[in-house]
């Protein structure tokens, strides 16, 4: 008895390991934190490329991390709203479906078992045992795709979104504030691919991906990204 209650304990605790789990808060903080360093040492950047007086710099940079900030979590937060709505009505629409029709109801889901392998009797039993514990959620799992993983909590995510834009944007704007005037634009560029690479390092980490690539594509993106706004600067060059 004791060994198997062990043994249950041990499944939960594998199963808690999945990184699968982390996806909905990992990718909106890593999107944000990236987009928070990148765009704003780019604008950054730009304006170096523009001006040699430190004030305008530090203006534009900081300006852009306030609405960059608030800009980035509204959007979240509207858009995974809308994908919540979304949820919500088709949630809706299932329980009206197994008020109306649970027969139907429970030969679809049948079938989606059976269209994932399983035989017709054991895909019959499944879809019988299932409904007979929680219809909803085994439709809302199993034809909908809507799970506590996938779920969508527009608040969280824009708290994410916001925090990390922030946190990771006030790196390239101490850049701003710290190092020389003159140097400012090669400065600004080798700190941000500093940053963006301890970013994606601890990203790949936390979401055991391949680290080595991770950087590699941020490098690769981030380059372009900040040289062509400062290629911008040097062109419309101006003594601001």
């Amino acid at each position: 008895m004791k060994e198997t209650k062990d043994t249950e304990i041990h499944l939960d605790n594998y199963l808690d390991t999945h990184y699968i789990n982390r996806t909905n808060w990992l990718r909106a903080a890593v999107l944000w934190a990236n987009d928070g360093i990148l765009s704003t040492a780019s604008l950054a950047i730009g304006v170096a490329a523009a001006s040699d007086i430190r004030e305008p710099i530090i203006l534009a940079t900081l300006a852009w991390l306030v609405a960059g900030a608030l800009s980035m979590a509204a959007w979240e937060y509207v858009s995974v709203s809308s994908q919540t709505d979304i949820e919500t009505w088709d949630i809706e629409r299932e329980k009206q479906e197994l008020l109306e029709m649970p027969e139907l109801e429970l030969q679809m889901l049948a079938k989606i078992y059976e269209e994932r392998g399983l035989k017709k009797e054991t895909a019959q039993l499944v879809a019988h045992e299932l409904t007979q514990k929680d219809a909803l959620a085994a439709h809302m799992r199993d034809e909908l795709g809507i799970n506590e993983v996938s779920k969508a909590n527009p608040l969280q995510a824009a708290m994410a979104s916001g925090l990390s834009f922030t946190v990771w944007g006030i790196l390239p704007f101490l850049v701003v504030l710290l190092l020389p005037v003159s140097s400012m634009e090669y400065s600004l560029y080798i700190a941000s691919i500093l940053f963006l690479a301890l970013l994606w390092a601890i990203s790949a980490k936390a979401g055991w991906a391949n680290m080595k690539k991770a950087i590699v594509r941020i490098t690769f993106w981030g380059t372009i990204a900040m040289w062509l706004t400062a290629l911008v600067g040097y062109i419309f060059w101006v003594n601001l």
